[in-house]
Parts: C-alpha cells; sequence; structure tokens
C-alpha cells in the first residue's frame, strides 16, 4: 500500500510512539495518536512529529471503553476525512491482574480493528498492526506473576488470525513480537546485561527496529494473519 496521503491511528506507546509515528510520517502519513493518561508525552510527540513537517494530532482514548474506541475512530476519520492505518502500541505489563490485561490488552484489540475496520473498508483498504510479546509467540511463558500478560498477548495473535480471514482481502491485519526492544525504566546494570547475553544479537533492539517492521506490515500487499518476532534471535536461547 502506498502510504503517501494516508491516515493513521497510532495508540499509546509513549517511548516506541514517536520512532513508528516518524516512520510512517516520513511515508506521507498524517497521524492521530491518542493517549489514556500520558497527555504530555503526547504533545511532545506532537511537536517532534510537526517539527520535521508532519501532520499530527492528539486524542484523549481509554481503550478498555467501547464506547471511547468508536468515538475516537469517529473523530479521526472526521477530521482527515479518511482512516486507513491501526498500529495498536498500548499495553500494561503488570503482575497478576487477569481482568485488567484481559481488556487492556486483548479485548482492546479485537475492539479497535471491529471499529476501524468499517472505515478502511471506506476508505478502499486498511493496514492494522497489533503488539504481541515474543514470549507468547515463541511459547515460552519464561516470567512468574505474569501469566495474565502472556495469555492476553497470545489472545492478540489469535484476533490476528481470526480477523484477518474475516477482513479479507482489503483489510490486512498482523502484529508484532517484540523482544529485547527498550531496557523498562528502573533496570539494574546487571540486569541490562543480562538481557544482552541473553540475545543473540548481542544487543538490545532499539524502537527504530519495531518502526521498520511497523513500515513494512503496512507497505506489503501479501501479508496478513502473521505475528512477527523482533527479538534479535532471544526466543533461540
Amino acid at each position: 500500500m502506498d502510504l503517501d496521503g494516508k491516515v493513521a491511528w497510532i495508540t499509546g506507546g509513549a517511548r516506541m510512539g514517536l520512532a513508528v509515528g516518524q516512520a510512517l510520517s516520513h511515508e506521507g502519513c498524517r497521524l492521530a495518536y491518542t493517549y489514556r493518561s500520558s497527555r504530555k508525552s503526547a504533545e511532545e510527540t506532537l511537536q517532534a512529529i510537526e517539527a520535521e513537517g508532519g501532520e499530527a494530532i492528539a486524542l484523549r482514548c481509554d481503550l478498555t471503553q467501547k464506547k471511547q474506541i468508536e468515538q475516537t475512530a469517529q473523530k479521526i476519520a472526521k477530521h482527515y476525512g479518511r482512516l486507513d492505518i491501526l498500529v495498536n502500541l498500548a499495553s500494561i505489563y503488570e503482575k497478576d491482574a487477569w481482568e485488567e490485561h484481559m481488556k487492556a490488552n486483548a479485548e482492546s484489540a479485537y475492539l479497535l480493528s471491529v471499529t476501524v475496520a468499517p472505515w478502511m473498508k471506506r476508505a478502499g483498504g486498511g493496514r492494522m498492526v497489533h503488539m504481541a510479546d515474543w514470549t507468547s509467540t515463541s511459547g515460552r511463558p519464561r516470567y512468574k506473576g505474569l501469566t495474565p500478560y502472556y495469555v492476553s498477548k497470545k489472545a492478540i495473535q489469535g484476533v490476528v488470525e481470526g480477523l484477518a480471514l474475516e477482513l479479507a482481502p482489503t483489510i490486512q491485519i498482523n502484529a508484532i513480537a517484540p523482544g529485547p526492544i527498550l531496557p523498562p525504566k528502573g533496570m539494574t546494570a546487571k540486569e541490562y546485561k543480562g538481557v544482552i547475553e541473553a540475545t543473540p544479537l548481542k544487543r538490545w533492539g532499539g524502537a527504530d527496529e519495531i518502526a521498520k517492521t511497523v513500515r513494512f506490515l503496512c507497505q506489503t500487499d501479501f501479508v496478513t494473519g502473521e505475528t512477527i518476532r523482533v527479538d534479535g534471535g532471544r526466543h533461540l536461547y
């Protein structure tokens, strides 16, 4: 798909959202960012996009609320006149909290997809990209206390596979399964080094690696229902 003139909705991803937005903006996309509580981060991202000559807006949207998702999609489509791309970066990562993970990660992925699909069909087609996780995609639950997170990310893979069949041929939907991309806040130097040692490519990936994969999945015309690991080979160890 030619991205020039298209409109992309990017959810969450305070640290990763800028890199993804820049990658799409450089191809001619107009952007709509949504946030739940980090308004300051969203505004800073807008400023960075606009400083490079891009076009972007920011709206508040709680992705656990179906009505807000529907209203936000309508606002974006009304503002730009169309909606072509969904990049769902929003996610929570906490210990336990089953219901919270199911709503914020799994259910929101489904609701976002079925909500934007009609708008994409009106525009002649579209692309959707969700975020899974290298552990769930590889079938390797590595960390104790995070079963709800693991299951919610496994469910996203199911959403992608199921809807890929339902939305074809006009809409392609895929997922990315990140590995060691950005170190979490509070990580110790020992933990940081340990991740590098356990990753075959011996480094953290950085947000640009996700951005490049998002751009590929938006531009390709023959990939759907896939979950692509971007983990530096982490799943091999």
